[in-house]
C-alpha cells in the first residue's frame, strides 16, 4: 500500500528556509502541519499568510499548500511537500466568530483554543485556574467542527482539554505533546486526557522539543520509542503520531514573541534560548531513525507506517471538510 510509506509530521515551527525544504525532501516527510500564528492578529496572520504564498512560488519543487488529505498522497506521489497551516492561539479570530470560516477558507486547518494563558475561548496550561471552556469557545467549537477546522488543545489546560473532547462532535487533536506519566511538566499531557482523546477518535503527536522529553537534549532515542510503545499498550496505536515541534534554525529573540507576547511587559530575554535537539533528531532527515527506533522496540512494519503518518493521514479524511448537515441542526434553542 502506498500509504504504508508516508511521513506526516504533526507540527512545526521552523525559520523556513530553502535549505529545509530540502531536508524535507531528503528525509521523505509528505507532509507538515506548519504554525503561522502564536499571538498575531487577524492582520497579522495575513501577512504571514502573504509570505507563504510567495514561498510556494519560489520553492514550488519542494513544497505546496496542503488543504485535503488527498494533498498528502500527491505530495508523495510528487516528491513534493505538502504544508498545512496551524494557529497555536485563536487570536487571528479576534473577538469574531464569522472568521473561523474564513480561515478555514484560506487553507487553514488547525487552531488551538489557547496558548499557555487564559483566551477568549479556553484556559492555558500555565494559569492557576482552569475555568474550563467559555460561553464563547461553546460557539467556537461548534463553528469549527462545522467548517471543518480542527481543534487542537496542546497548550491548553486539563479541565479545558477534557471539556473541548467532550463538547466537540469530531475528533480533536493534541498536535505536539507527550504524556505526563512519562515526563511530568504542565504541557504534557494525563493519562485521563490520552484515554479520553483516544477514545473520541483524537490524535496526539508526540513531541521532540527537548522540554518535553524525559532526560531533555539528553534523551535517547530508546526512551522515547519505549514511550510510545507504553501509549500503544494504554490507549492504542491508531491515536498516535508524530508532532516534533521542531524550531530549526529560529533565533533566541524567537522565544520571547512565543512565550511573551504582548500580554505582559515583563522579559526574562536573558534566560531565553532554545535547547538543543536530541542527538537522533536534529532535522527533516532524523524521521528514518524514529521509525528504526520503532521498529526497535517491538512495533510492526504497519504499526510504524500507522505512527510515522497513516494515523495522520486518516485523520486528515475526516476532520478537514464541513460535517455533514445531518450531524449538526440549526436549532439554537435554549443557548445563549
Amino acid at each position: 500500500m502506498r500509504d504504508l510509506l508516508i511521513t506526516i509530521d504533526g507540527l512545526q515551527y521552523a525559520n523556513w528556509s530553502p535549505a529545509i525544504f530540502r531536508q524535507m525532501r531528503e528525509g521523505g516527510v509528505s507532509a507538515v502541519h506548519a504554525t503561522i500564528c502564536y499571538h498575531e492578529n487577524f492582520r497579522e496572520t495575513l501577512a504571514n499568510l502573504t509570505a507563504w504564498r510567495r514561498r510556494f512560488d519560489r520553492y514550488a519543487k519542494f513544497i505546496f499548500h496542503g488543504r485535503t488529505a488527498d494533498d498528502v498522497r500527491r505530495a508523495q506521489a510528487e516528491g513534493r511537500t505538502a504544508i498545512f497551516f496551524g494557529f497555536q492561539n485563536c487570536s487571528p479570530i479576534e473577538d469574531d466568530i464569522g472568521l473561523v470560516e474564513i480561515w478555514h477558507e484560506l487553507g487553514v486547518r488547525f487552531m488551538q483554543l489557547s496558548y499557555n494563558n487564559q483566551s477568549l475561548l479556553a484556559s492555558g496550561c500555565y494559569e492557576a485556574e482552569d475555568s474550563g471552556i467559555t460561553r464563547m469557545g461553546r460557539e467556537v467549537i461548534r463553528e469549527m467542527n462545522r467548517v471543518g477546522l480542527v481543534i487542537d488543545m496542546s497548550h491548553s489546560g486539563e479541565r479545558s482539554t477534557l471539556q473541548a473532547i467532550e463538547l466537540s462532535e469530531r475528533p480533536i487533536a493534541i498536535s505536539h505533546a507527550n504524556p505526563a506519566f512519562w515526563h511530568a511538566i504542565n504541557r504534557n499531557k494525563s493519562d485521563g486526557v490520552l484515554k479520553a482523546l483516544a477514545e473520541s477518535g483524537g490524535m496526539i503527536g508526540f513531541s521532540l522539543y527537548p522540554h518535553h522529553l524525559r532526560g531533555g537534549s539528553a534523551c535517547r532515542l530508546e526512551d522515547f520509542c519505549a514511550m510510545v510503545a507504553q501509549c500503544a499498550e494504554r490507549f492504542g496505536v491508531d491515536h498516535l503520531g508524530i508532532g516534533s515541534d521542531l524550531c530549526q534554525d529560529q533565533p533566541n529573540e524567537v522565544l520571547t514573541w512565543m512565550r511573551n507576547g504582548r500580554w505582559t511587559k515583563a522579559s526574562d530575554d536573558a534566560a531565553l534560548s532554545f535547547p538543543a535537539q536530541p542527538e537522533w533528531f536534529r532535522d527533516n532527515r532524523d524521521f528514518g531513525k524514529i521509525a528504526a527506533g520503532l521498529r526497535g522496540v517491538g512495533f510492526s512494519t504497519d504499526d510504524v507506517a500507522s505512527i510515522m503518518g497513516g494515523n495522520w493521514l486518516r485523520f486528515f479524511e475526516v476532520s478537514f471538510g464541513p460535517m455533514p448537515s445531518s450531524r449538526r441542526g440549526d436549532d439554537d434553542a435554549g443557548r445563549t
